[in-house]
């Protein structure tokens, strides 16, 4: 189970918020038990890059085998 401060990958882009499979970000919020997430996404120097809300599928826990890939954000 997924829970708030838990670190999670995308595995599927969210494309409004200009965010790629892939990109890791921090659980701020867990909705109805797990079935979605708020989750803010940081740049390497600590400013939020993004806030999204995410379906329990499009997210999956970081394991302890990954690193993190540095990319540039798309222009807004």
């Amino acid at each position: 189970m997924i829970r708030e401060h838990d670190r999670i990958v995308l595995t599927e882009a969210v494309a409004k918020q200009g965010l790629e499979a892939g990109d890791v970000g921090t659980v701020v919020h867990v909705y109805a038990d797990g079935k979605a997430y708020e989750v803010e996404f940081t740049t390497l120097d600590g400013g939020t890059a993004a806030v999204a809300t995410v379906e329990a599928n499009a997210v999956r826990p970081v394991t302890s085998h990954e690193i993190t890939h540095a990319r540039e954000l798309a222009a807004r």
